[in-house]
Formats: structure tokens, C-alpha cells, sequence
């Protein structure tokens, strides 16, 4: 698998330094963080969009 030209060992040692960086107990929450930021994006571009269609009407 490659994702922008990292293979799989590259993506193992990220992991890992994340792991020695944040600890086990952060990583769900910064995930949970990351998740809830992405939502509130999507929610924001959707919201917008909808404005949008209903001003052409």
C-alpha cells in the first residue's frame, strides 16, 4: 500500500513515534477531535451549499 509515496514501514514508525509522543490514553481523544473537526467541516460545506440552492430559487 502507498499513499503518497509512504509504504507501509514508513506508516508503522509514524504510528509508533505518535504512540511515544502522545501515549495510548490521548490517541482516542485526539481522534475523537480530529473526527468531530472533520464533521464540522463537512456540516459547514453542506449548510453553505443549501444557502446557496435556496437563494437561486
Amino acid at each position: 500500500m502507498t499513499l503518497l509515496f509512504i509504504g507501509t514501514q514508513e506508516l508503522l514508525i509514524i504510528a509508533l513515534i505518535i504512540l511515544l509522543l502522545f501515549g495510548g490514553a490521548k490517541i482516542p481523544q485526539l481522534m475523537r477531535g480530529l473526527g468531530k473537526g472533520v464533521k464540522s467541516f463537512k456540516d459547514g460545506m453542506n449548510g453553505k451549499d443549501e444557502e446557496e440552492g435556496k437563494g437561486e430559487k
